[in-house]
């Protein structure tokens, strides 16, 4: 469908800010970008302090950009590091991303650009900037992007505080069966799904629906398409609502890929169609003469999803950025292992969906690990260069693409895959060289800390027996 132009509740102007902030129903404001992992970041700050001294902005550490899960800063980053001191970045707050958050008390949130000090460039290697750069490399083309994210996550009656005392291991799930579709087993987590629902809608994440996945405890929310880059931070506010509003209800959530063996994955499904804007209203560009497998497509389809298809194994590290990851990718587990792809079919990594002006392009590659602006940046990167370089796709796969060993699979690993990110010219060409470095280096780190730890599995099976 079209770009729909609707009033979004809970979204803020400056003057409602004002009136809100009078009236006390606002007091607080909070400053929020994304880091490396698509970890929601930033300070809060008194609301009237905003509005008179620093709607222009604020100050955070550049550590932010150079630190470990554990926010441990690492050593070998260019940009940030001891010798140059760990200096300030400036959060440029986007104002057109200004919302009141209705599950935290009085309170709005503001999402931000990172800039560096004191030009007020773009912090090239943050997140939300890389993905700026490749919407303004598809803008230069003629086209804008949309973009509607699916996540899973799995849902706990056990709260963080318990879950991580016990370790993570031996949770109470928030589901006992299989429940894909299951609406009385969905009706015992309305206290949690319905809650979600209710407060990202009136908190300016509209919402389409939630529904019981293919795991016990297991959770699909599905959020309103919107223009990529308002999509990613839709994506990443929903992460933070769903987090908050279990810790608020004792209960917990998690977005990891695999968090279970026995279980399936989570993923975060991608959909995107590009659009060509014109003077009365914007029309998608890949519907079109041509023809796939009874698809009715365009060149600008055909090349982009080539393009895309093409380049998966450069950029597999912003669809699967953990070791972690790369297990999801199972055989009938309902999550892709080779980058086939087909009309309407859920064990291709591409699945083909809508007709007309509603065609698009759906990636199952991702996990509800991923950072929404990495993934989507790699996905215009890629496609992109296939339109570019007029990439074909290869032909449309019909079948299970599970049993088709002729196919080419997806990377088996997170060391592999940055690898390829690392030795791909196309990476390069479109992030540049010191974008690259810097997160090669953020990758490489994630594997190391993978290789010395000593897990329970290993325990388990060598601690008596070897």
């Amino acid at each position: 469908m079209p770009p729909v132009q609707y009033t979004i509740p809970g979204m803020l102007s400056v003057d409602a800010l004002h009136s809100a902030v009078e009236d006390g129903s606002i007091d607080t404001v909070i400053l929020g970008f994304p880091d490396l992992y698509g970890r929601l970041m930033g300070k809060r700050l008194d609301a009237s302090f905003f509005l008179t001294d620093v709607a222009g902005g604020t100050h955070v550490c550049d550590y932010l950009f150079t630190v470990d899960m554990e926010m441990e800063p690492v050593s070998g980053y260019a940009f940030s590091n001891w010798e140059l001191g760990y200096g300030d970045a400036h959060l440029s707050p986007d104002l057109g991303t200004l919302r009141k958050l209705s599950w935290l008390d009085r309170t709005a949130l503001v999402l931000c650009d990172a800039q560096l000090e004191p030009g007020h460039e773009p912090v090239a290697v943050a997140p939300r900037s890389i993905l700026r750069c490749q919407l303004d490399r598809l803008r230069s083309q003629g086209y804008e992007a949309m973009a509607g994210s699916e996540l899973e996550y799995y849902q706990y009656r056990t709260s963080y505080a318990d879950a991580a005392q016990k370790g993570y291991r031996g949770l109470t799930s928030a589901g006992w069966y299989l429940e894909d579709y299951n609406l009385l087993q969905g009706s015992r987590t309305e206290d949690l799904n319905g809650a979600f629902r209710r407060h990202l809608a009136a908190s300016g994440v509209p919402v389409e629906s939630t529904k019981g996945e293919f795991g016990r405890g297991q959770h699909e929310l599905n959020i309103r398409y919107a223009p990529m880059l308002e999509m990613a931070d839709r994506h990443l506010v929903l992460k933070q609502a769903v987090k908050e509003i279990s810790d608020q209800l004792g209960c917990s959530v998690t977005f990891m890929a695999k968090p279970d063996a026995d279980q399936a994955g989570s993923s975060s499904h991608l959909h995107v169609s590009l659009w060509t804007p014109n003077n009365v209203e914007m029309t998608n560009a890949f519907p079109g003469s041509g023809n796939l497998k009874g698809i009715a497509c365009s060149d600008v389809f055909r090349w982009f999803l080539g393009g895309w298809i093409r380049f998966v194994p450069d950029v597999m590290v912003f669809y699967a950025p953990t070791v972690n990851s790369y297990k999801r990718f199972e055989p009938g587990s309902w999550a892709p292992t080779a980058m086939a792809w087909s009309p309407d079919n859920r064990t291709a990594g591409f699945r083909v969906v809508g007709t007309g002006s509603s065609l698009r392009i759906e990636c199952r590659i991702p996990g509800a690990d991923a950072n929404p602006y990495l993934a989507y940046a790699a996905v215009i990167a890629s496609g992109l260069t296939g339109i570019e370089h007029r990439i074909e796709p290869p032909p449309a796969f019909i079948g299970d693409v599970y049993a088709a060993s002729e196919e080419k699979m997806l990377p088996g690993s997170l060391e592999e895959a940055v690898k390829s990110f690392e030795n791909s010219e196309m990476v390069r060409a479109a992030f540049g060289a010191d974008v690259v470095a810097h997160y090669v280096h953020f990758f490489k780190t994630e594997v190391q800390a993978h290789r010395k730890a000593v897990t329970d599995w290993e325990r388990k099976r060598y601690f008596e027996r070897i």
